[in-house]
């Protein structure tokens, strides 16, 4: 076996958002812990240098995705994309294979419910009938079962807001 297939098979694949809100978060938090990595512009893999890792700079939609199917060891995601991958897989009839090892304590995320300014809000019961845009149909569609409303979810990937 040549050198250069140990390496690939010895070195760690991490995957983390190549941009957005947790990607300066986490490539300090890689600092911090000594990882010294080189990446060029625009490149989406830096290399460890002095440690044997891999970092793959990718959406972050795609990182339960890359550690699913063993593309990559490990990501640094946060926990809206990890769980409304897990509703769609168990939607699915399929289980995860991945699971939350540590909260990393940055990269806060608030999902909201937004209706128009003419609209009034009652609560979840003010869902009930209409259509409901989200980048997140999973997460949801469970928030609606668990409070019993029938609302149509269409599924939208930006500029959510500005959805009817």
């Amino acid at each position: 076996m040549s050198a250069s297939v140990i390496d690939k098979a010895t070195r760690l694949k991490l995957a983390i958002q190549k941009s957005g809100r947790l990607t300066d978060h986490s490539t300090d938090l890689l600092v911090r812990c000594g990882l010294k990595f080189s990446r060029g512009k625009d490149q989406l893999v830096g290399f460890g240098e002095n440690m044997p890792l891999d970092l793959l700079f990718v959406r972050d939609d795609d990182i339960p995705d890359l550690v699913e199917e063993d593309v990559c060891d490990l990501g640094l995601v946060g926990l809206n994309v990890i769980e409304e991958k897990r509703l769609e897989l168990a939607a699915r009839g399929h289980a995860t294979r991945f699971e939350v090892l540590r909260s990393l304590d940055f990269g806060r995320c608030r999902l909201s419910i937004a209706v128009p300014d003419d609209t009034a809000w009652t609560g979840p019961e003010s869902l009930r009938g209409k259509r409901v845009a989200t980048t997140y149909p999973f997460l949801l569609g469970n928030y609606l079962r668990t409070h019993g409303i029938d609302a149509e979810v269409v599924t939208l990937s930006g500029a959510v807001e500005i959805a009817p």
